[in-house]
């Protein structure tokens, strides 16, 4: 489905439901305009100027299902707001402060989230030319994101989320299964076999945490050497938090991430220095790494695959396209080495 984020239909039934959903949130406010914001594939993204509010609140983001779709999955921006109010003022945590929220009003009138516009750019050093960030704000960026993600991962679940489902490592494995199912032959040769292995070899599970499910600095908003949000949670759940730590490390120099627009240096650190941070902050010992790290590689194979299909079907491949689809078979073999 083609969503046009600028129709002036799409604009003007969004303007007039913010106007009335802001004022449940500040009475006076009023909404000076709405204009599309570059955002994901499985929402849309503006930008409300509002009146009326406090200082820091005159522009906010708002994230919207996309029209004509069933908000359910990734396209489930309350469910995303539900974990962004959890994790508000965590310590150790920064995350875009949800303002105000709109249950929509069927198909057409989509659900919407409001939140604060949160200053910073969001660049994967690894997937942008050289030098677009300085090393030395790689390697602190890299460094505060490890630390996040420990403090992600110590959020009480039981008390914040009592009735959410676990995500086990067999449902992980099986959902990029089934995502290779969707895609043509070319793009899923020999996933079998790793899907086998993978659940041949599961490790024992740890407990539960809340993980974010695309962790790497590529979704999070930087300024100079420091990160100031975590964004994307379209598919959070509850879930091993390795699963998190092996995707962040999978975006290091050393991973030779297929995507990767040069061999040249980024200034991200290693992945053992990563994980050192990462358990230094959180006091906390993972094993069985290298499992994670084929799953990892199961994972990207899948979703790639999906891209190109997708892309192939638009008619809209990209450089990236063309560099990952004869690097699919490659993942593949590399997981499976992994896994024996």
């Amino acid at each position: 489905m083609s969503i046009a984020t600028s129709s002036p239909e799409l604009l003007r039934e969004l303007t007039s439901r913010t106007a009335v959903a802001v004022r449940e949130w500040v009475a006076d406010a009023t909404v000076e305009g709405v204009e599309p914001l570059t955002g994901g594939t499985s929402s849309l993204t503006f930008v409300a100027a509002l009146s009326g509010v406090p200082a820091r609140y005159e522009r906010v983001v708002l994230k919207v299902a996309p029209p004509g779709l069933e908000p359910v999955r990734n396209r489930d921006v309350l469910r995303q707001a539900h974990i962004m109010r959890i994790l508000t003022d965590r310590p150790g945590l920064r995350v875009p402060k949800v303002l105000f929220a709109d249950a929509g009003a069927g198909l057409q009138a989509p659900p919407f989230v409001a939140m604060e516009l949160v200053p910073g750019q969001c660049v994967e050093p690894v997937l942008v030319p050289r030098g677009t960030v300085p090393a030395d704000h790689v390697r602190a960026r890299a460094f505060e994101a490890a630390r996040m993600l420990a403090a992600l991962h110590r959020v009480d679940t039981r008390e914040t989320a009592p009735d959410e489902p676990v995500v086990s490592l067999g449902d992980e494995i099986d959902r990029w299964t089934r995502a290779f199912g969707t895609v043509p032959d070319d793009l899923r040769t020999g996933h079998e076999a790793v899907a086998q292995r993978l659940h041949e070899t599961m490790p024992a599970p740890m407990t539960p945490v809340f993980t974010h499910g695309d962790y790497r600095l590529g979704n999070t908003l930087c300024e100079a050497d420091r990160v100031t949000s975590i964004i994307d949670w379209e598919i959070w759940s509850l879930g091993d938090p390795r699963v998190d730590l092996a995707w962040l490390t999978f975006f290091t120099d050393e991973a030779a991430h297929p995507a990767s627009v040069s061999d040249l240096p980024t200034g991200m650190p290693t992945k053992a220095e990563l994980l050192a941070a990462y358990e230094e902050a959180g006091d906390s010992h993972l094993a069985d790494l290298p499992w994670f790290e084929a799953l990892t590689k199961y994972k990207e194979s899948a979703a790639t695959a999906l891209l190109i299909k997708r892309g192939r079907k638009a008619g809209k491949l990209t450089d990236m396209h063309r560099r990952m689809q004869p690097a699919l078979p490659v993942l593949l073999a590399e997981a499976l080495e992994l896994l024996h």
